[in-house]
């Protein structure tokens, strides 16, 4: 009996402990197409696309000063925008982590997703992506659109799983990062590389040079056919950029 109780008295506290922990859950249902914004303080931003009909977004309170920290939803219409308030100034010692389940078959326009001291992580969704981070790395995967991510003071992964078949722009830009690009041996793309003051390294067939005036180097060409289903943009200042065969 005192052992069926302590595993009672163990599943409430754990009970107890995950709904502390989930601070904010709510569901959305916006057309394809719609805008979704979520900027972020000393925490991190993930966006998975799954299996699905909603959007869900969870956000999950830490430190000690947590209960100072009001999670605010502006969403209204066709678009979602969410993000923290701290009640202390300078934040005190909280921080929020955001995490967004995106339905995979609906294409959507990620307007902004921002943190400042947070990585933000990007995986298996459809749609026009924007991703900026300060003192934080960026990881995309699987992304279906047209990219735009820059980073001051962290690092740029993008991998790309498998050939597109419509024409996309990424555009990746750090300082005082690193940027990898992992893509198949069979990559169609128009590439534009550059860094100003960092190791650049090709594992497909483009020339590296150095820059005409002035610090750095540069890489320029088309790999496959010249159909040039994408068009890669990589600019870096101090930072290596690999582009890399998987």
């Amino acid at each position: 009996m005192m052992m069926r109780t302590s595993i009672i008295s163990l599943a409430i506290a754990i009970n107890l402990q995950l709904a502390i922990a989930q601070d904010f859950q709510r569901s959305y249902s916006i057309a394809a197409g719609g805008h979704i914004a979520v900027w972020n303080y000393t925490g991190d931003i993930t966006v998975k696309g799954y299996e699905g009909n909603t959007i869900i977004v969870t956000a999950y309170k830490k430190g000690p000063d947590r209960h100072l920290v009001e999670i605010i939803d502006k969403s209204l219409g066709n678009r979602i925008e969410i993000f923290p308030r701290y009640l202390r100034f300078g934040r005190g010692n909280a921080s929020v982590d955001f995490e967004l389940r995106v339905p995979i078959s609906n294409e959507y326009n990620f307007s902004r997703l921002s943190s400042f001291g947070g990585k933000v992580e990007v995986s298996n969704v459809t749609g026009k992506l924007r991703a900026e981070t300060i003192k934080g790395d960026i990881d995309v995967k699987d992304v279906n659109g047209q990219i735009s991510v820059s980073s001051v003071s962290g690092d740029v992964r993008v991998d790309i799983s498998r050939i597109l078949q419509r024409r996309n722009v990424m555009i990746l830009s750090s300082i005082s990062g690193n940027i990898e690009v992992r893509a198949p041996s069979n990559l169609e793309a128009l590439i534009k590389i550059s860094s100003s003051n960092g190791l650049l390294r090709s594992d497909f067939p483009i020339e590296i040079q150095e820059m005409r005036y002035g610090p750095g180097k540069f890489a320029r060409g088309i790999l496959g056919s010249g159909q040039r289903s994408l068009s890669l943009n990589i600019r870096s200042v101090s930072g290596q950029v690999s582009l890399i065969k998987k």
